[in-house]
């Protein structure tokens, strides 16, 4: 009897995974693995939230694989020396695993596949890294051409949905270490773990539910309105594939007739490709792990000031759009899209801190955090990335928020000592009068902050800074 090993990465589900069908087509027996990693999980790019819903996400995936008569195997360790030993307890054929493009997976897999029977399956992106490229074989490496080589090729089908498998036969006898217990998620938070409510949220979104695709283009940037699919972290550990997503945004495009309607479908899958994208950039150019994709910009005079730092941190910069979104981010593990886009040219731009702090705080909290996402979103804003419009974008905090927030409902969900403040001024408190501020309860330098840096004077310093860069 042929036995195969599934080895559970970042592919947390049963449906539409080609490990897990791989290796269930070439064994009668399939041993579901995760090996608890401590180079990934002690990292300090490690986030708490992040590994307790990872680790609900793996008791909700051992759930189903029991609903099939198998069960999730866990052991802790180098990966290597994990599967080497597994394979004297166990006289496996193969190891199936979803291929991962991040430099240390990278690094581990090559090692292991040196030693080990290990074959990698396409899965993390919708499109295989490499099959979109240019003529001559190269990587793209602005968005908008690969974009439209990305739309030129086979639109995913149905019939290329891998169901999840009915029965799964796995040793019984095998021994597999707990789980570890961690804190919570929030109680508040709303990402229940697990392919289930995965797919709950893609079927209700696609479908035209609440939020609806078809509002997504006019929604997408309102962080007072819930506009968005809300399936980042979904995505991040697998829980629903990529494909699969991708089809449901061509179906919804397919379903409907109205040309806005159609459009804004679209927008949501141009998201799914930019995701895509992200991933290519970091497979083929492992040093935007550490530094600037032009690499120039790593010469930046970065002021780094560790006081402005921890007051974007605990959202205490005097910019009420910058702090709400701030303080969502500590309390939920979660940000809205358009306010990270903000709060990442307000570190960068306004406060001139390394984007790279940024990045890492980003990686500590975030349910998301993804090493190819958050990587391309923080360049993106810092103007050191692939980006064809790179340091001159500088967001205004008060402007986007007026625009993008126009109640101020989103500032004070998250700053509640905001919620007297009159709504023309919420933006902007400190334009309040002494006596305005005693009757809104928002007494500048008490009960808010004042503003740590004028947004006028530090976007001329920014720059002064990016233009003093060698240009070679």
């Amino acid at each position: 009897m042929t036995t195969t090993i599934w080895w559970v990465r970042r592919d947390l589900r049963l449906t539409d995974n080609q490990a897990l069908h791989a290796a269930h087509q070439q064994g009668e027996t399939v041993i579901p693995l995760f090996i608890l990693d401590p180079a990934i999980l002690q990292s300090a790019w490690a986030g708490e939230r992040r590994v307790a819903f990872l680790l609900a996400g793996l008791r909700q995936l051992d759930a189903d694989l029991q609903a099939r008569g198998s069960r999730l195997i866990v052991r802790k360790g180098d990966p290597h020396e994990v599967l080497a030993t597994l394979r004297e307890e166990v006289a496996y054929a193969a190891i199936h695993a979803e291929r991962d493009h991040s430099p240390y997976a990278v690094r581990r897999d090559a090692e292991i596949a040196d030693n080990l029977p290990l074959t990698l399956h396409e899965g993390v992106a919708i499109r295989p890294v490499g099959s979109v490229c240019k003529a001559d074989g190269d990587p793209y490496v602005v968005y908008t051409p690969y974009s439209r080589q990305w739309q030129s090729q086979p639109i995913p089908q149905r019939a290329d949905i891998l169901p999840a498998p009915p029965a799964l036969t796995t040793p019984a006898a095998l021994p597999s270490q707990p789980l570890p217990a961690t804190p919570g998620l929030p109680a508040d938070i709303s990402f229940a773990p697990g392919e289930a409510e995965a797919k709950r949220r893609l079927r209700a979104f696609v479908q035209g539910d609440a939020p609806p695709i078809y509002d997504y283009a006019q929604e997408r940037d309102r962080p007072d309105l819930n506009g968005t699919a809300q399936l980042s972290p979904y995505l991040r550990f697998g829980m629903v594939s990529a494909r699969l997503a991708a089809l449901g945004a061509y179906t919804a495009i397919a379903r409907i007739e109205d040309q806005a309607k159609r459009q804004s479908a679209a927008v949501w899958l141009s998201e799914l490709i930019w995701r895509d994208f992200y991933i290519t950039i970091l497979a083929h150019f492992p040093h935007v792990r550490d530094g600037a994709f032009h690499r120039r910009y790593d010469q930046i005079a970065w002021e780094n000031d560790p006081t402005h730092f921890q007051a974007w941190c605990d959202g205490r910069t005097g910019y009420p759009f910058v702090d709400a979104a701030m303080r969502q981010l500590r309390t939920l593990g979660w940000m809205h899209n358009r306010a990270r886009m903000i709060v990442a040219s307000f570190l960068a731009k306004d406060l001139l801190i390394d984007w790279r702090w940024g990045e890492r705080w980003f990686m500590q909290q975030l349910l998301d955090g993804d090493p190819a996402a958050n990587n391309g979103g923080w360049q993106w804003a810092a103007g050191t990335g692939t980006d064809a419009a790179p340091y001159f974008r500088i967001f205004n905090p008060i402007t986007q928020g007026k625009k993008f927030d126009p109640e101020g409902d989103y500032v004070c969900r998250w700053l509640p000592e905001l919620t007297q403040v009159p709504r023309n001024r919420r933006h902007e408190p400190w334009k309040m009068s002494a006596a305005e501020q005693k009757r809104a309860h928002c007494v500048l330098g008490q009960d808010y902050p004042e503003p740590i840096i004028d947004h006028s004077w530090a976007r001329e310093r920014a720059l002064a800074a990016y233009k003093a860069v060698p240009s070679s």
